[in-house]
């Protein structure tokens, strides 16, 4: 497979810079790492998006994460290895990553399970964390990103 073209954020260095400062700003917030780093696989595997999925699956592993617990991200609803706050980021993701699927996108019980688990600040910069992940995947799908060609 070979990329359409180079992904739009390293032809316009300065969409780099911004998207890189989101999604530092997200990582400040106050979720734990693991689970940001769950949410960018989770997001990457609905959007189809080969490049970050592979990166961020090595991220997991990287932080010490299972391959169990890996391996489970996508069906995370019947795996036992997940804790509940990780279950509301992981719902409040598919959620967000598939606004049109539902007439009511982030449906009440989604969103207060979420807000039981973060306050404010980390419900803001998983929100951030998640939008950001969707520019990537999008960016990285239309251009058709090679898997493994980031480090």
């Amino acid at each position: 497979m070979q990329p359409r073209m180079k992904n739009p954020a390293l032809v316009l260095p300065e969409a780099m810079k911004s998207l890189l400062a989101l999604g530092a700003i997200a990582h400040k917030a106050g979720v734990p790492q693991t689970t940001l780093y769950m949410v960018h696989l989770r997001a990457s595997q609905i959007n189809g998006c080969s490049l970050c999925v592979a990166m961020h699956a090595r991220e997991l592993k990287k932080a010490g994460e299972s391959d169990d617990r890996i391996y489970a991200i996508a069906a995370w609803r019947e795996a036992p290895w997940f804790t509940d706050a990780e279950r509301a980021a992981l719902a409040l993701t598919e959620a967000t990553t598939r606004l049109a699927d539902k007439e009511d996108a982030i449906p009440d019980p989604i969103w207060e399970e979420a807000r039981k688990h973060y306050d404010e600040t980390a419900i803001s910069g998983l929100l951030l964390a998640i939008a950001s992940i969707n520019v990537w995947n999008r960016l990285n799908a239309a251009t058709r990103q090679v898997a493994g060609s980031f480090g």
